[in-house]
């Protein structure tokens, strides 16, 4: 039989799961509604039923869990805030003892920055920073090919970074946060500042259509969007200096529109013993990222090769 590990994406509304080979191929995937579970306990039995029904012809030897809030040196989640459970729950226990399966839990973003060294862009790259620009910002720090977890478990939190000292009211509870400006929801901010008579329910994509368009108030939340998002870059570089930085989400879709404005400021703003040893480049994870990081926690380092 095939040995394959399995990766499991934990989100506020569904879980993605599916068992990784050794060339970072999702053999076969299954997905549970989060919501459908009022706790964690039912969320688990349902996860474990797909983990017993992998093809037959799979080995499954273990299995990865990302998750918002979650500690990796606990294997716990701990008050996350899209999900109704209360408290700290002790996942990856309940789901090694309803599986019969080792299981390794992490930060959802920890858990994308290792999947990106081990089945992605950042392949043989010891040191370098993870970035995810969805609904928020997210992020994972690697040196010398290890995620950096801190003693709390809750190391890498670039995205709750005060950027904009009273700025916009964060979900942490705190103002100004880097993520409530560089996100697809602090890009929609931005623009909605700059074209308060702009329509409800514009997006972040319709943001990038009417950029493209030429409407300058788009460009312009954009090139805002770009130069925080540079500045904040620049000053994580002089943290552990990677040698590479890697945006994944959905507004890397929006390509040199972000791309551009970022690396002008990123560079502008560079200590200079930095400059030009730094790259900053869009993650080669496809849309199974949470699936195939989640999936390298758990696999051996030489899995895939």
């Amino acid at each position: 039989m095939e040995p394959v590990y399995a990766g499991i994406d934990i989100g506020g509304t569904d879980v993605k799961g599916g068992f990784v080979d050794a060339l970072g191929r999702v053999r076969e995937r299954f997905a549970v509604r989060t919501g459908d579970h009022a706790g964690p306990e039912g969320l688990v039995a349902a996860l474990a039923a797909h983990l017993r029904r992998a093809d037959s012809g799979l080995d499954v030897r273990g299995v990865g869990v990302g998750a918002p809030n979650g500690n990796a040196r606990r294997g716990t989640v701990e008050y996350p805030p899209n999900l109704p459970w209360p408290g700290v729950t002790p996942l990856a226990d309940l789901l090694a003892e309803a599986s019969g399966l080792p299981c390794v839990l992490d930060n959802d973003a920890n858990a994308a920055a290792l999947g990106e060294g081990v089945f992605g862009a950042a392949r043989g790259i010891e040191d370098f920073l993870f970035i995810t620009l969805g609904t928020g910002l997210g992020s994972g720090l690697v040196v010398k090919g290890a995620l950096v977890r801190g003693h709390s478990g809750f190391a890498g939190e670039v995205g709750h970074v005060i950027v904009e000292a009273g700025g916009r009211l964060c979900g942490c509870g705190r103002r100004g946060c880097l993520e409530r400006y560089c996100s697809a929801t602090g890009l929609v901010l931005t623009y909605r500042e700059l074209a308060p008579d702009a329509p409800e329910g514009v997006d972040a994509r319709a943001v990038f259509e009417r950029a493209e368009a030429g409407e300058a108030a788009a460009a312009e939340a954009f090139e805002q969007t770009g130069e925080r998002l540079g500045l904040a870059l620049a000053n994580a570089v002089a943290y552990t200096s990677p040698a590479a930085i890697f945006l994944f989400g959905g507004l890397v879709a929006a390509g040199e529109r972000l791309f551009a404005p970022t690396r002008r400021a990123f560079e502008a703003n560079l200590l200079p013993i930095y400059r030009g040893t730094v790259t900053v480049r869009p993650s080669g994870l496809d849309d199974d990222a949470g699936i195939l990081g989640a999936a390298s926690l758990v696999c051996p380092p030489d899995f895939a090769t």
